[in-house]
């Protein structure tokens, strides 16, 4: 069985795959842990001066949350099951060294996010990106509360409200994506960038992404609890479950 995380090297740059393309990427909770557990690793590695994120394949970077794990979740399990995601999110604002999103393809829910709060994002004209959450019953919280820290109030609504995912033209008119490239050199990019900023003087570089940090993480944890209460409710009335439940079903195949 393959697994759900790879790590390459382009030199001194780590790139850490997400490896479920038969899923769209989607966050397991297996993908999840291995993702954060990666990232610690590489953050303590001093051969290693920046980190990639990116997904297996060319269709998805991560496509959000395994709907089959979702499906089943019971209301005991969500502060867990959320807490782990969120973990990711949390775990990529600590790494000290940067991290560049590489978007090769769609990135929606907790893939959307990841991207949102690493460093800069790299991505391509046909990748699309968004918040669809509330269209599988779920409170769009999280995603809300990271699109604050970069749009403006009434775009964050009209993103977390309808579910809409954006072309990639829109994303970068909006300053969500950084860089665009062709579709084959989003990697290559983000490794470059990455480089940029790993050679940046080491003082600045650190305060700099620390006070970042800071301001991301300041309303984190109130964010988590709202969302954790916003699920529960969601599950506790079924609807989470129907609406994921007939979304599969249309699909015949648990993805994203």
């Amino acid at each position: 069985m393959p697994n759900v995380v790879e790590v390459d090297r382009a030199g001194d740059i780590a790139i850490l795959r997400f490896n479920r393309p038969d899923n769209l990427n989607a966050l397991s909770l297996a993908l999840a842990r291995g993702i954060a557990a990666s990232l610690i690793e590489l953050d303590g590695d001093d051969t290693v001066r920046g980190i990639v994120l990116t997904g297996t394949g060319d269709r998805a970077f991560c496509a959000g949350v395994d709907l089959h794990e979702a499906r089943g979740m019971q209301v005991a399990d969500i502060e867990t099951w959320f807490g782990t995601a969120c973990n990711v999110y949390r775990q990529i604002l600590l790494t000290n060294k940067p991290v560049i999103a590489a978007v090769n393809g769609i990135a929606a829910g907790g893939g959307f996010q990841m991207a949102l709060v690493s460093d800069l994002r790299v991505s391509h004209p046909g990748a699309r990106m968004g918040q669809p959450e509330i269209n599988a019953a779920i409170p769009s919280i999280m995603g809300s509360y990271w699109m604050s820290l970069h749009l403006g109030w009434s775009k964050n609504q009209e993103l977390s409200m309808t579910g809409r995912l954006m072309p990639a033209d829109e994303a970068h008119g909006l300053g969500l994506i950084n860089y665009m490239v062709e579709q084959d050199q989003v990697v290559a990019k983000a490794c470059e960038v990455a480089e940029t900023l790993a050679g940046k003087p080491s003082v600045a570089w650190a305060r700099t992404k620390a006070r970042f940090r800071e301001i991301a993480l300041a309303g984190f944890d109130e964010a988590f609890r709202v969302g954790v209460l916003g699920q529960q409710e969601a599950y506790a009335t079924g609807q989470a479950q129907a609406v994921i439940e007939a979304f599969l079903a249309s699909r015949g195949k648990g993805k994203v």
